[in-house]
């Protein structure tokens, strides 16, 4: 069972996917997180990318509409997100193919690296808009070496998915969190 943190961390991110704001997920609010990721210019360049991230991003919606939708309505609530939230520390290596294709769409030079302006766009793109992000990137950027890698970006977005402890920076990889209540 998810911890109040938790549960916060996920409703800002169920809120964000929630295109319409009806209160539940559905396959169009999937369909329009594809698009925007889809409109990063490192995508845009390659066939073979905006397939896959597509294919990751609807395969997620597939995933959660099986699980999560036991009414078969297609629409998903938070309470019903959250019982696959709860499995997800046993889905790691999904998690972490979920972050390679995501990687690979956000390092627009593909040099192998996320720079801060590259998680600047990760952040806004998420969130369909322009995002204040403070020390965000300072505080994934664990060695301060400047960039992401991408085995350090993979754990933080694992610790973005799975994490119930607040002091995990991959908290905040897809932006700063507002206080839990």
């Amino acid at each position: 069972m998810a911890s109040g943190f938790q549960r916060a961390k996920i409703q800002a991110m169920f809120d964000v996917l929630d295109v319409d704001g009806n209160g539940r997920l559905e396959e169009g609010d999937f369909e329009a997180l594809a698009a925007r990721w889809g409109r990063l210019p490192r995508v845009t360049g390659s066939p073979e990318l905006a397939a896959r991230v597509r294919d990751v991003i609807m395969g997620w919606w597939q995933h959660l509409s099986a699980a999560a939708d036991p009414g078969r309505d297609g629409q998903i609530d938070l309470d019903e997100l959250m019982t696959v939230v709860d499995r997800l520390p046993s889905m790691v290596p999904a998690v972490t193919a979920t972050a390679d294709t995501i990687f690979d769409a956000v390092d627009e030079n593909g040099d192998g690296r996320i720079s801060r302006g590259e998680h600047q766009r990760l952040i806004d793109t998420w969130h369909g808009r322009s995002m204040t992000t403070g020390r965000v990137f300072d505080r994934l950027d664990q060695d301060g070496d400047g960039y992401l890698g991408r085995a350090e970006f993979a754990r933080l977005w694992t610790q973005f998915w799975i994490s119930d402890d607040p002091a995990e920076p991959g908290n905040e990889m897809c932006g700063p969190l507002a206080p839990a209540p």
